[in-house]
């Protein structure tokens, strides 16, 4: 993947895909695991998504990133439902293992996506915020990128770098396979904050299936 120049915006594709595969990720579990229907988060995150696109492409930066907060804050609170009719449903083995596990599965993959879009959302004020900053834009986060020397920036492709959505991404899965952001530092309180709460729910989804394996065995 080509590393985008700093004088052009960031691309905002990787981020409107991710939340479109939250909401289809959301449609594989069973009806007992969602509040309503399964289509029902694919149906909300539609609706959700058409004014924020819309706010991005009038120049309505500001509505756009008020939008993109609560489409994270629904999304997250989807997610922690889920989570919760997960623990409720397991002393009634009301799931096959190979059910329990497809369910578990399907919200690690969905806790990933989702606290990246925090992440990506909130670092820096914004996306459009951090390309009007300049710089690495970065504030909340110490890439490694932003650790090399000055003088070594002109000659690698890092002297143009600046995070895009799949650093965030990688930030989030290292959180929740290792429960830490291992190459990434955080640095503000706020994301240290969300990052515990990741790790949480991620540490909580491994004990619920080891807890359920024992058993089972």
């Amino acid at each position: 993947m080509p590393t985008p120049r700093m004088d052009q915006p960031e691309p905002w594709w990787q981020a409107l895909l991710a939340m479109v595969a939250v909401g289809g990720i959301s449609a594989s579990l069973p009806e007992q695991l969602t509040f309503g229907p399964r289509w029902l988060l694919s149906a909300v995150i539609v609706v959700l998504l058409a004014p924020t696109v819309f706010a991005h492409h009038t120049g309505r930066y500001s509505l756009n990133h008020a939008l993109g907060i609560f489409n994270n804050a629904v999304i997250t609170l989807a997610l922690i439902s889920s989570l919760v009719l997960l623990v409720a449903a397991l002393p009634a083995h009301k799931q096959a293992a190979v059910a329990l596990l497809r369910s578990a599965a399907t919200l690690w993959v969905t806790n990933v996506l989702v606290f990246a879009l925090w992440y990506w959302r909130l670092d820096g004020g914004g996306p459009v915020a951090r390309h009007r900053a300049g710089g690495y834009g970065s504030a909340s986060f110490l890439f490694p990128q932003q650790q090399i020397e000055k003088s070594e920036r002109a000659s690698l492709a890092a002297g143009r770098w600046s995070p895009m959505f799949v650093d965030y991404l990688f930030v989030a899965f290292n959180t929740s396979a290792a429960f830490s952001p291992t190459d990434t530092p955080v640095l503000a309180r706020w994301a240290k904050l969300l990052n515990m709460a990741q790790g949480f729910i991620s540490l909580t989804i491994v004990a619920l299936l080891v807890s359920r394996a024992a058993g089972v065995m």
